[in-house]
């Protein structure tokens, strides 16, 4: 059976676009308004969500997702809130996956096997783990694998084609493929090794690859979805939450059309 990420994905594919994927840390700028803001990502036509894990390192994340994470780590997000934004928002959208992204070190604390059957029991589809290096992921993929969860793991340009094979032969779900050498954040232009890279990870899987890093509106997600499977947006949604300055409605209307404009982008292949 097919797992609930690769049915996702496989029903845009179907439709003949690439996914759109959209990405939020829990606890932002609450616990309750980020469930609400990642159930409007869905309406507006995501069809996956990450659940971020707030961490108060975030190597691969931006100014905007660390500014979120600081205001849901002074709120006092934990583990448990986390896990509460994926119940609610798995319960309320049961057409979308919902995975959590999380750096290793706090699932590596929360226990490998209790953290996988507690995102299991509230309905995750599966763990995006961009630190975790695939030769110390045996461990997780296993209690993953026992409770069906999907574990995607991240490859960057700087990648060598042998590297992309080790990575993709470990993974399941899809390949998050990051579109520029950097962090997190919106640009004004996806960076142009994105396809090479999507090319040469194809060529070692067949995984659908999800491009990440830099997408902000329509025409950059046209331009990603006419190489990509999927294309992933996290800090242009961080940013219109940031924006509404506290105006909870004035975020939710906002995130959702940049939803609804970005899945008319992925439409335009």
């Amino acid at each position: 059976m097919a797992s609930k990420l690769t049915a996702a994905l496989a029903a845009a594919k179907a439709e003949n676009r690439a996914a759109l994927i959209g990405y939020l840390p829990a606890g932002f700028p609450t616990v309750a308004g980020g469930i609400e803001a990642a159930g409007a990502l869905i309406e507006g036509g995501c069809d996956v969500v990450e659940i971020g894990l707030p961490h108060s390192d975030p190597v691969l994340d931006g100014p905007t997702i660390q500014t979120a994470d600081d205001i849901a780590l002074r709120g006092g997000v934990r583990i448990k809130d986390v896990l509460r934004t994926v119940a609610e928002v798995a319960a309320a959208h049961p057409e979308a996956a919902v995975l959590v992204m999380t750096y290793w070190n706090p699932v590596d604390r929360y226990g490998v096997a209790r953290f996988a059957a507690d995102l299991a029991a509230a309905g995750g589809a599966g763990c995006i783990l961009p630190d975790l290096p695939v030769e110390e992921s045996e461990e997780w993929r296993k209690a993953a694998g026992e409770h069906g969860l999907d574990t995607v793991f991240v490859v960057a340009p700087s990648s060598k084609d042998a590297r992309l094979a080790e990575v993709t032969a470990a993974g399941s779900g899809f390949v998050y493929a990051a579109a520029v050498m950097g962090v997190t954040g919106t640009r004004s232009a996806v960076g142009n090794l994105a396809e090479d890279l999507v090319a040469r990870t194809r060529a070692t899987t067949e995984l659908p690859v999800c491009v990440g890093l830099g997408v902000s509106n329509a025409a950059q997600a046209a331009e990603v979805a006419r190489f990509a499977d999927g294309v992933i947006v996290g800090s242009a949604f961080v940013q219109r939450i940031l924006d509404a300055d506290g105006d909870q409605a004035a975020a939710l209307a906002a995130v959702r059309t940049l939803a609804g404009e970005l899945a008319e982008g992925v439409r335009r292949r």
